[in-house]
């Protein structure tokens, strides 16, 4: 551990920075930057068992009409990804003039070419950093849903059969950001098609399709979003014991406000929570929801808040 605490990144997942900055594994270090299923199926046992897909390439049409199956959507209208990052991506080149209100996640600016007030607007539902749903009257030309099926149970709001483009990550869902995969859904076949002829060859990877398709079979999608808002209420209860000041809306992560320093004392702890100062939010930190045998070891790295 030498000198100061390494500065946050600008999306979470900082884990195996803190842990070199530490000088121990990166197994060693409990990340909660990054807000991931934390009753997600064993994903590693998976990976070790398709490990012998790593030696081809993968076959993506199948996999999109598997997916769209259990989406209950039009395959033809569904685009697999490398992660919602490359989903966010594709979108931005075929559609480069956005509009997005702060604050919001920075992902969006980064890919589109132009933002201005007058463009169609980009927007995270439940919104990222506040975690609440959108309103159902609420309008967008591009909704990021890759918080929905862990906020409400449900697959999509359905926003592509009103015109819009919607975005989707099984990598939070499967809470597996090493396997990237993602999704669009268009709202048209035409849009679907200039997304696949703009997304690189071979972009998918044939490990992660097949690792994906086992954990969504195991997957309870009801009853895991039934857990997590359990798990959120269970960690908002306890920050809040420590005289901490929680708000827990409907995303899996809860927010604490006034709460300068406590990433870097977390760190030193081998605990990494968000800081939110890319958010215009300096004074709060985001916190990922841990998973039931993580809750304690968190719990016990966090310090009670000193009476300003």
């Amino acid at each position: 551990m030498i000198g100061d605490v390494p500065a946050a990144g600008p999306h979470g997942g900082d884990g195996a920075a803190i842990a070199r900055w530490l000088g121990v594994p990166v197994e060693q270090v409990l990340d909660l930057s990054a807000s991931l299923n934390p009753v997600a199926p064993d994903v590693e046992a998976l990976v070790v068992r398709h490990a012998a897909a790593a030696r081809r390439y993968g076959d993506v049409a199948p996999a999109e009409e598997r997916l769209a199956a259990r989406l209950g959507v039009d395959p033809d209208l569904l685009v697999l990804t490398a992660g919602a990052s490359q989903a966010i991506a594709l979108v931005a080149w075929a559609r480069p003039d956005g509009h997005v209100v702060e604050p919001e996640f920075s992902g969006y600016r980064r890919h589109l070419r132009s933002v201005d007030p007058g463009s169609p607007r980009w927007r995270s539902n439940p919104h990222s950093p506040s975690g609440r749903l959108a309103r159902p009257d609420d309008l967008a030309s591009v909704w990021d849903e890759a918080y929905w099926p862990l906020a409400t149970g449900t697959w999509t709001r359905g926003d592509h059969r009103n015109g819009a483009v919607v975005i989707g990550s099984l990598t939070k869902l499967l809470a597996c950001p090493g396997l990237r995969l993602g999704y669009v859904l268009a709202p048209d076949v035409s849009t679907a098609e200039q997304l696949r002829a703009l997304r690189p060859e071979w972009a998918v990877g044939a490990l992660a399709l097949e690792v994906a398709d086992d954990a969504l079979d195991a997957l309870d999608l009801a009853d895991t979003a039934r857990r997590v808002a359990a798990a959120r209420t269970a960690l908002a209860t306890a920050v809040a014991a420590h005289g901490w000041d929680v708000d827990a809306a409907d995303a899996p992560w809860i927010l604490v406000r006034g709460a300068a320093g406590l990433r870097a004392t977390l760190a030193r702890r081998a605990v990494v929570v968000r800081d939110c100062t890319s958010f215009g939010w300096p004074d709060t930190v985001r916190i990922g929801i841990p998973g039931p045998a993580d809750l304690d070891r968190f719990l016990s790295a966090l310090p009670p808040r000193e009476d300003p």
